[in-house]
């Protein structure tokens, strides 16, 4: 059995400008900062990138649940991490890549437990263009111009609970984590080890500990540019969760547009989780911030009625609930 989080989020972003693709060559002037957006058919759609949305995750594990980082290095063009998932909680869950010299052990990859899509608008639109001026100074003026958005961002995540604290040193792309250094320190620090797999384990209550920390921190997610004039809360206003038995990411398709709005298609959702029934390992929670999306508030009381797997309340509540499942499922 493969027992994995999923999770599914709706960011609003009423006046916002989140992550920035700078100046186009295309453009006017050179001092237009454009959007990012992504075009499907004829219609435009803002987006964070992944890489922007592991940064926000990152930093705020950092910050209000004291994860100690893994120091970046730097040497000529490239740039690593420490790689080292036993002492630095975000080598364990953001994964690395570093390149060490043969005697050293070689290239070591691991794959990031923890998957995000980027945030992406569930509304087709046209960003709003807006002109500002700096004025400040003797001479003329210099105009510039930047892009912002009214939408509703929709992601998606998968945490692997089986990946969380377990590493291999295996010859294989992504798996081999470990290195000579890496093993000696595994063996001095207890870590359980399974030789015929080439696995360590680390002890189950830091793995616990490391995978709730990662939902915990969802209702105080920050971040974002262009925040000094567009200001956004990026933590999210609805959320769903679960836990399943494999890799499949069954809230993939439940957001939907209606007459330029974002909202739920609660038909959809019902339908993945009645597929899927064989494979869920937990009730499927849901989470509202009150003021975003009211109107849902009858389809989710609805579904909770008519099927009692389906548990709902605060974006604080949800995540504190679903904390209280994991571990359970990370039982060795």
């Amino acid at each position: 059995m493969s027992k994995t989080i999923v999770g599914f989020i709706l960011v609003d972003a009423p006046h916002s400008a989140l992550n920035n693709a700078g100046a186009d060559a295309g453009d006017r002037t050179d001092n237009i900062v454009r959007v990012k957006s992504i075009r499907r058919g004829r219609k435009v759609y803002p987006y964070v990138s992944g890489q922007a949305l592991r940064y926000w995750w990152r930093d705020t594990l950092e910050k209000k649940c004291e994860w100690t980082l893994s120091p970046i290095v730097r040497e000529k063009k490239i740039a690593f991490t420490h790689a080292n998932p036993i002492d630095f909680d975000d080598d364990d869950i953001f994964g690395y890549m570093r390149a060490l010299k043969a005697k050293e052990g070689g290239t070591v990859t691991r794959i990031s437990p923890l998957k995000t899509s980027p945030l992406i608008s569930v509304i087709g639109q046209s960003p709003t263009h807006d002109f500002g001026v700096m004025a400040r100074h003797e001479g003329d003026p210099v105009p510039y111009e930047h892009e912002f958005y009214s939408t509703v961002l929709k992601g998606i995540f998968s945490l692997d609970l089986d990946s969380v604290g377990v590493f291999y040193s295996e010859e294989k792309t992504g798996y081999k984590n470990m290195y000579p250094d890496l093993e000696e320190m595994a063996e001095e620090k207890g870590l359980k080890t399974d030789e015929d797999a080439k696995k360590w384990t680390m002890p189950y209550d830091i793995r616990v500990k490391r995978a709730q920390n990662v939902i915990e921190a969802l209702p105080y997610l920050q971040g974002g540019a262009k925040l000094t004039s567009h200001l956004t809360d990026v933590s999210p206003k609805f959320i769903i969760l679960a836990a399943i038995d494999g890799g499949n990411h069954i809230f993939m398709n439940i957001a939907k547009e209606v007459e330029g709005e974002a909202t739920i298609d609660f038909e959809a959702l019902k339908e993945v989780i009645n597929e899927y029934s064989d494979s869920l390992l937990t009730d499927i929670y849901i989470g509202r911030r009150k003021g975003f999306l009211d109107e849902l508030d009858e389809e989710i009381a609805t579904l909770s009625n008519e099927n009692p797997k389906f548990k709902s309340g605060n974006i604080k509540e949800t995540v504190e609930k679903f904390k209280t499942i994991i571990p359970e499922l990370m039982e060795p």
